[in-house]
């Protein structure tokens, strides 16, 4: 349901979430969350634009969560990495799947699908605090 791009952005603010008011250096978040760092250097090149993080070069630098992002919601930050979704899509594909001509799983994916975007609406960075290493 989320892209690579979108797991490893979600990894990486949770990771620095957990770690408030420290600089980190891009190689120890790719050490501690598994991403590779050329993966990573282009994500983070997107989160410090969209304003989500801070980043300063040289001794002591490396990239900083903003404390302002730790009540922005999941959902927000998935739109701008993946684009909007689109929540309408059949679980199997099919063009033609709703409430008149519904595909085998359709009732049951609308509960999930439903689940799902109630959890991406509820859930914030600051939830996504890690507490140990990945």
């Amino acid at each position: 349901m989320l892209s690579l791009t979108g797991k490893y952005a979600l990894r990486i603010l949770g990771y620095l979430a957990g770690k408030p008011e420290t600089w980190v250096q891009g190689s120890q978040i790719a050490a501690d969350t598994g991403i590779p760092a050329n993966y990573l250097s282009k994500i983070m090149n997107q989160l410090r634009k969209k304003g989500y993080v801070e980043s300063q070069r040289g001794w002591g630098g490396g990239f900083l969560l903003k404390k302002t992002v730790l009540e922005t919601r999941i959902d927000e930050v998935l739109t701008f990495i993946e684009g909007p979704r689109d929540e309408t899509t059949c679980i199997f594909g099919l063009r033609d799947c709703d409430q008149q001509d519904p595909c085998p799983l359709h009732e049951r994916w609308e509960a999930i699908r439903g689940g799902y975007h109630d959890m991406l609406q509820e859930v914030t960075i600051g939830d996504l605090r890690f507490d140990q290493e990945i």
